[in-house]
């Protein structure tokens, strides 16, 4: 069973629970679904958040602390070649990319395990564009923006953009409807 974040034409949101992704394009491809609020038949898959297996999560933390070993010694490396102070802290580490995450899977997985891997990593990339194409970036600001929507002082659409933890707590206090992405960096491929 899949469960998939729907939209109908008037952008009512709803969730609807299916066999596959075969059974969702079946049943809408055939006015099969509708809207519980309006009744609307004309439905679309809309931006939903998966859900990451803890193995995969550990995977890309291994790989994070890869990627963050690899800059340490690069920089020790330039540091100790060019005589000059390292960077400060505040600079982030590069994030991994899809490939360092499938790269630093345990070797217990099988070729079907790092299929499904590849996979969520391909949908979360799928996410980011979608987020990026339909809703507005307000970056450190998107705590201050999400509570101007909520209040009713800006009008509502998508936004994405960065909130610290303390933020995040807060507006989860007062209610705020937001829900936290794993942001992916982009690849060439």
């Amino acid at each position: 069973m899949i469960l998939f974040a729907l939209k109908c034409s008037s952008d009512h949101r709803f969730e609807g629970w299916f066999r596959n992704g075969a059974a969702y394009d079946e049943q809408a491809a055939s006015h099969l679904i509708a809207c519980p609020v309006c009744g609307d038949s004309a439905v679309a898959k809309a931006p939903m958040a998966p859900r990451i297996a803890k193995g995969v999560a550990k995977a890309v933390d291994r790989a994070h602390e890869a990627a963050q070993a690899k800059d340490a010694a690069t920089e020790t490396k330039d540091a100790n070649a060019n005589a000059a102070a390292p960077a400060p802290p505040s600079v982030p580490a590069t994030i991994p990319t899809p490939a360092d995450v499938v790269a630093a899977l345990p070797p217990t997985l099988n070729d079907a395990q790092r299929e499904a891997v590849a996979e969520v990593m391909r949908q979360l990339s799928e996410v980011r564009r979608t987020v990026e194409k339909n809703c507005d970036y307000v970056g450190d600001r998107f705590a201050e923006e999400a509570r101007r929507i909520h209040y009713g002082e800006a009008d509502p659409r998508g936004i994405y953009g960065e909130a610290s933890s303390e933020d995040v707590e807060e507006l989860n206090e007062e209610g705020v409807t937001f829900h936290r992405i794993p942001w992916l960096p982009r690849t060439d491929s």
